[in-house]
């Protein structure tokens, strides 16, 4: 185990490695990983008794349910574990995504032409339901030029993990929203491989608002000058609800971009988000521009927010480079500010909420997507008379 030592991470005294992020052992073999006992660094935020077993071997006893609503010009394809393509956009950096690796059964490849401008695609995955543990694999393609909205829509019951792979060519665009609606029973753990190409750009978002346990690790990596990415996350965390999104964005090439904004709300007797958000910007990656936020808003006592934001420059010779974090209860003065102009205390907390998550909500152009998380979010505050 690599040596700890104690970092300033504006959240709440966190412990990370003095190794380089670059240094963490990937590979697709599961035996290549030891099972976690929750000491590791990349664990030790993470519940593993409340996994069942995914982290440790667990065997498939169900399936999860893919369906892919597209137009004509796009190709989808369900493919075995020999498929070349499988495996491009990156490597599991930690034994669930090895596990999940070697234990699908299909995987489902959608492919949009090069040029192509389709309507939005919905992908829809159903968990194996009550009870039941699957795995699985997902890889959406952007050819040369192509643009693209994909929702990734997970509902249902059961505990799922899966490797989801965005590859996106040159001088294409890539729109991705990533939906967490479980069940409560739910578990998932998720690791999403982004691989840009010369002058192409992704915007990839993750909503999580439903599952016992949900942990999602995207990972961007650039092949080529000019790629640009923006990640963006929203969650919101009800009592006895663990959400944990780990970002790590790798600059390893010239003058490229990232932006990382994740937020989220938390409200219930253990109710726990964590935001892990790596950057690391190598010697090579002259001319990065590069900025990760992280903000959280605890609603009720009883609830808590791990936030460790880190970024790693090897290079003098950058555009740009920062972090925030901040965890905190309402503003008092927003709240003042409202209800000193005849506006009730509990429609005054709902309008900060909902002022909160607006600058994630409006960047979302799917609006039925955008209506319905919207009233999810009201459905949570209204749990709690908040």
């Amino acid at each position: 185990m690599a040596e700890l030592v104690k970092e300033h991470s504006h959240g709440a005294g966190a412990v990370i490695p003095a190794a380089s992020r670059a240094a963490q052992f990937a590979s697709f073999d599961v035996d290549a990983f030891e099972v976690p006992g929750g000491r590791e660094e990349i664990w030790r935020f993470t519940p593993l008794k409340r996994l069942r077993g995914l982290h440790s071997g667990a065997v498939a006893d169900g399936a999860a349910s893919v369906s892919v609503d597209a137009g004509d010009e796009v190709v989808v394809e369900t493919v075995q574990r020999g498929d070349s393509r499988l495996g491009t956009a990156g490597t599991p950096d930690d034994r669930i995504a090895a596990q999940a690796w070697s234990s699908f059964v299909d995987a489902t490849v959608v492919t949009v032409p090069k040029e192509a401008r389709p309507a939005t695609i919905t992908i829809t995955v159903d968990g194996p339901g009550e009870g039941k543990l699957a795995y699985g694999h997902l890889q959406v393609r952007a050819e040369q030029f192509a643009e693209a909205v994909v929702v990734v829509d997970h509902r249902g019951s059961g505990t799922y993990a899966d490797n989801v792979e965005f590859i996106v060519a040159d001088g294409a665009r890539l729109t991705v929203v990533s939906v967490q609606d479980w069940a409560d029973d739910a578990v998932h753990v998720s690791s999403h491989h982004n691989k840009l190409g010369r002058d192409s750009t992704l915007r990839h978002t993750t909503i999580t608002i439903g599952g016992e346990v949900v942990r999602l690790s995207p990972t961007v990596t650039y092949t080529e000058r000019g790629g640009d990415a923006e990640m963006l996350g929203l969650y919101f965390a009800d009592a006895g609800q663990h959400f944990e999104n780990r970002t790590f964005v790798d600059h390893a090439v010239p003058n490229c971009k990232s932006n990382v904004v994740y937020k989220g709300a938390l409200q219930g007797e253990g109710a726990h988000t964590v935001w892990i958000g790596d950057v690391l910007i190598r010697a090579a990656a002259e001319g990065t521009e590069t900025f990760e936020l992280n903000r959280n808003l605890v609603l009720t006592d009883g609830a808590r927010a791990d936030s460790v934001p880190n970024l790693e420059i090897e290079t003098g010779e950058i555009a740009g480079a920062g972090h925030a974090s901040a965890t905190g209860r309402f503003d008092d003065e927003q709240l003042f500010y409202l209800q000193a102009r005849g506006i009730p205390e509990e429609q005054a907390r709902r309008l900060v909420v909902r002022g909160f998550f607006h600058e994630i909500l409006v960047k979302i152009g799917v609006p039925e997507l955008r209506e319905r998380l919207e009233a999810a979010i009201e459905a949570e505050l209204e749990a709690v008379g908040a």
